[in-house]
């Protein structure tokens, strides 16, 4: 059975307000929505990947009125055109959708290492990749992507992070801080972590990366073998408030000759006001993270500053 995606869903995929998608599909007849059994309209995959090159063309100085006298193949022609002068990393992020609904491993790959070369490593992952699964995110919460193609995408991504960090050269400092970096127990989501630790390393720091689900009492165990400066994780799966206080209480308690940092979109995007220890920092955004290793004997009050 083929994807059906209403009009709201398009809006929210390719940016264009679903009124402008209706004036389009009248004046100029560039959509035409099937219709299911139960008479409701719907778009298909192919409806989704056209309308997506016609914004892309649109953003970039094409008249819609044009667009619409182009046959499909020169829409395409001319969006791929766009695409591989790798002039904004924005149009790349929808260039990244096409690759993970087709499961094309080879075009993502193509796509990244284009990318790296145009707009460096970091960019492309800040102005790239993470928007790009924000959008993965979207349209998996939407029911558009099943989840063998969010896994799919997200295994390919975490490959190049792990590539970029084996890749690294790193600055000699002389007094390098120790980082220990790892997620809750029953947290997964590494791919943020994983940046993380190739922005610590790339400045010359050591870090121990313990990755994903790490209990309690291990964390202990580790803490007194490495003995770091600063612990770093990251909350994303949905737990209530109080149990979010009270972990960070712990920790706080715990490690209280650290520094210890956390992100996430579940305690950066929280309705309710989360109490921050003394020795605990909450991190908006990797740009907050490369603020605190550019300096390099930063102290507790230093990362409050930020």
């Amino acid at each position: 059975m083929e994807t059906q995606y209403a009009i709201k869903d398009l809006e929210r995929l390719s940016g264009v307000k679903a009124h402008t998608l209706r004036v389009w599909e009248q004046r100029y007849g560039i959509l035409k929505p099937k219709r299911s059994d139960t008479n409701i309209r719907y778009y298909s995959s192919e409806d989704l990947k056209r309308i997506l090159n016609i914004s892309l063309l649109n953003s970039n100085g094409f008249k819609i009125s044009k667009i619409a006298t182009l046959p499909d193949d020169e829409i395409l022609n001319q969006a791929q055109i766009i695409l591989n002068n790798y002039s904004s990393e924005r149009d790349q992020i929808d260039n990244l959708v096409f690759s993970m609904m087709e499961m094309d491993e080879l075009k993502f790959e193509k796509i990244i290492s284009n990318c790296v070369i145009h707009f460096g490593f970091e960019n492309t992952i800040e102005k790239v990749v993470f928007p790009f699964l924000k959008q993965v995110g979207n349209m998996w919460q939407m029911g558009l992507i099943n989840t063998v193609q969010e896994h799919f995408i997200s295994h390919l991504i975490r490959q190049k992070l792990i590539v970029g960090i084996d890749g690294l050269f790193e600055e000699k400092l002389v007094k390098p801080k120790t980082f220990l970096l790892y997620l809750p127990n029953k947290e997964l989501h590494e791919l943020g972590l994983l940046y993380s630790y190739f922005l610590i390393k790339s400045k010359g720091h050591k870090c121990f990366y313990i990755g994903q689900s790490v209990p309690h009492e291990d964390l202990i165990k580790v803490n007194k073998l490495v003995s770091p400066d600063v612990i770093l994780t990251s909350f994303t799966n949905p737990i209530e408030e109080k149990v979010i206080q009270d972990y960070l209480n712990t920790i706080s308690v715990t490690f209280k000759n650290k520094l210890i940092l956390v992100s996430g979109r579940l305690i950066q995007h929280s309705n309710q006001v989360i109490d921050f220890p003394n020795n605990v920092c909450l991190l908006n955004s990797f740009e907050e993270l490369k603020n605190i290793l550019s300096s390099v004997n930063f102290t507790i009050n230093d990362i409050k500053r930020i």
